[in-house]
């Protein structure tokens, strides 16, 4: 052991009789809030090390919780992420499923209120390629009765007609290829002109004369000229209008959606369809269907012409209904 110096053993005894007293008189001394003075210095000298020694613990364990324990996390995250992603392709294959019910659901419906008309149901099972044409294929051919020029629609209206048939499938011409087209009329004005595709997704009305008034939003539908549609089916709306040189410039929207077909119809007769549709022809043209006696008259047979010389009295036609033969000077 090392010895203390003589002349500094006073000093020590000394300190150490000093810090017994300072001690004792700590230990006597009471606070009324924090008790006896020296537990205050007992726990204020601590707190340091122990705030210090908390800290690093603290640290130690954040530590192994966040880095070494999230191992098992990790691969828990992966596999929720891979359930997440199986539960997504499910949900959008019961959106799709959903989507092609309210679609077939459209086509039943219309099948059904149309049951005198012989039509085919058809799936889209592929197009054209090649953006200058605009074509489609469906999974109806010669065995299911298709023929060329057989007219193909939807339930929103027409979509093309039927250019190439094989045993199986057939080549569907869309009405917005440049070589489509079909007879049509606008429903309000019962102006009568072709429409024809243009290459892009409007269609475009011909030979409207300038004098002629057009409105945006009018309804265009088929006036049964083409013998490959029917009479008023839909084909789209007016879009634009405008002035031109020696007709007027006309754009439609086609009433059916040509850009998402997957379901179509192919008529295989040209018997009108009953559609129901939200514009009517002017009442001039709807008197002999409001007029019972008009229709009685168009039922009833036309009487047989009798021949020159042998009419009776009373059953002339006006001069200005019958048409005049004309006459040769001799």
């Amino acid at each position: 052991m090392v010895g203390v110096p003589s002349r500094h053993k006073s000093l020590f005894l000394l300190g150490a009789m000093i810090l017994v007293q300072v001690m004792m008189l700590a230990y006597q001394i009471r606070r009324d809030s924090q008790g006896r003075l020296l537990r205050v210095w007992t726990v204020g000298a601590i707190s340091p090390f122990e705030r210090a020694g908390s800290y690093g613990i603290g640290g130690v364990k954040d530590t192994w919780v966040h880095y070494f324990a999230l191992q098992n996390t990790s691969r828990d995250n992966e596999q929720l992420r891979h359930e997440n992603d199986v539960l997504k392709l499910q949900v959008m294959q019961l959106q799709s499923r959903v989507s092609e019910a309210e679609r077939l659901e459209r086509l039943l419906n219309f099948r059904e209120a149309q049951q005198q008309v012989p039509m085919l149901g058809a799936r889209v099972i592929g197009a054209s390629a090649d953006s200058a044409t605009r074509t489609i294929y469906i999974d109806r051919g010669e065995h299911d009765g298709v023929r060329r020029n057989m007219g193909v629609i939807t339930p929103d209206g027409i979509v093309g007609k039927v250019i190439e048939s094989f045993a199986n499938t057939s080549q569907v011409l869309l009405i917005t290829d440049k070589e489509g087209g079909a007879g049509a009329m606008l429903a309000d004005s019962r102006i009568q002109s072709p429409v024809g595709g243009t290459g892009e997704p409007l269609l475009e009305m011909k030979y409207v004369a300038n004098d002629d008034e057009v409105k945006v939003g009018e309804l265009a539908v088929t006036s049964g000229m083409d013998r490959i549609f029917p009479r008023d089916l839909p084909v789209g709306k007016v879009s634009e209008v405008r002035p031109g040189n020696p007709f007027k410039w006309i754009r439609l929207q086609p009433a059916a959606n040509l850009e998402r077909l997957e379901e179509v119809i192919v008529l295989t007769t040209l018997q009108p369809l009953d559609l129901k549709k939200d514009t009517v022809a002017p009442d001039a043209n709807r008197t002999a269907i409001d007029d019972p006696a008009a229709q009685i008259k168009a039922a009833s047979p036309a009487p047989p012409a009798s021949r020159p010389g042998t009419q009776k009295p009373g059953s002339e036609k006006p001069a200005a209904d019958k048409p005049k033969a004309p006459t040769a000077n001799r």
